[in-house]
């Protein structure tokens, strides 16, 4: 134990995680982000001079930075492992939910595919291939390995304060933003990743009818997504391996949970 104390006393921890507030960007078909103070200083006080104030959150479970449930997609009636859902409305979906995701302490690797292009953002359009992935992290000198979490930055969170221009590109039509096509979860998935996320809305490249990469990772792989994380202190550190950790809320047959995760380095 005191070995891991040693070591950690000279470790760096990144925040990953983007700040919630009201007006947030949120996907146009998942509930926004809703905050209030309901107790305010003063509204009761005790004998002695006390008093609390307290707020009121309401949002969904793929608000902000969060991760997403092997439960959260299907396709032709059946999740990962063949299963059609067991669901309700009051309790969620039975199997899979994110209450079955263990806190997560894994090998992290980002690939930044935006400074290998010399770009600050990435454009929309922008699909990401795997021969893309590859020599990005040839120049990063990594690879990546069984059971990594692998993380992409686009530069997109750079427009995390402009809710219209990270969710659609400033278009305000539907969900538009650069990421990974089919190809390209594939080479994840045949290297048998744990988790991929990205700094975008909706990690693979939108707008896409069917959304194949999350019914390849979550459904035909099961390999969880994680999206809106802010990557941009790693990569203006050229931080390319870490301890990626983080840990979903035990939400009961949830398909999603927001999260606070953190790359460490020592």
């Amino acid at each position: 134990m005191q070995k891991l104390f040693d070591c950690l006393d000279n470790a760096r921890i990144f925040d990953l995680a983007q700040p919630l507030f009201t007006g947030m960007p949120h996907f146009p078909t998942h509930p926004p982000f809703l905050y209030s103070l309901n107790k305010l200083h003063g509204d009761f006080v005790t004998p002695g001079g006390t008093s609390s104030a307290v707020e009121t959150i309401t949002l969904g479970g793929h608000t902000g930075t969060h991760i997403d449930a092997l439960s959260h997609f299907s396709c032709g009636g059946v999740m990962y492992g063949g299963e059609a859902p067991v669901q309700s409305y009051g309790h969620g979906v039975e199997q899979h939910g994110v209450d079955t995701i263990s806190p997560i302490l894994r090998r992290g690797v980002m690939i930044d595919i935006a400074s290998h292009f010399r770009l600050e953002v990435l454009p929309p359009e922008f699909a990401i291939t795997p021969e893309q992935m590859e020599e990005t992290l040839h120049h990063q000198h990594v690879e990546v390995q069984k059971g990594d979490v692998v993380l992409f930055r686009t530069g997109w969170a750079k427009y995390w304060q402009d809710p219209v221009r990270f969710v659609t590109g400033g278009q305000r039509v539907q969900p538009t933003g650069p990421g990974p096509e089919i190809a390209a979860a594939r080479w994840l998935s045949s290297r048998k990743v744990f988790a991929a996320g990205s700094d975008t809305m909706a990690f693979e490249r939108v707008p896409a009818t069917d959304m194949p990469v999350h019914v390849h990772l979550l459904v035909e792989s099961g390999i969880h997504i994680i999206e809106c994380l802010n990557l941009e202190q790693l990569a203006a550190e050229r931080v390319y391996e870490f301890l990626f950790v983080a840990a979903p809320l035990k939400l009961t047959g949830a398909t999603g949970s927001p999260m606070r995760p953190f790359a460490v380095v020592t």
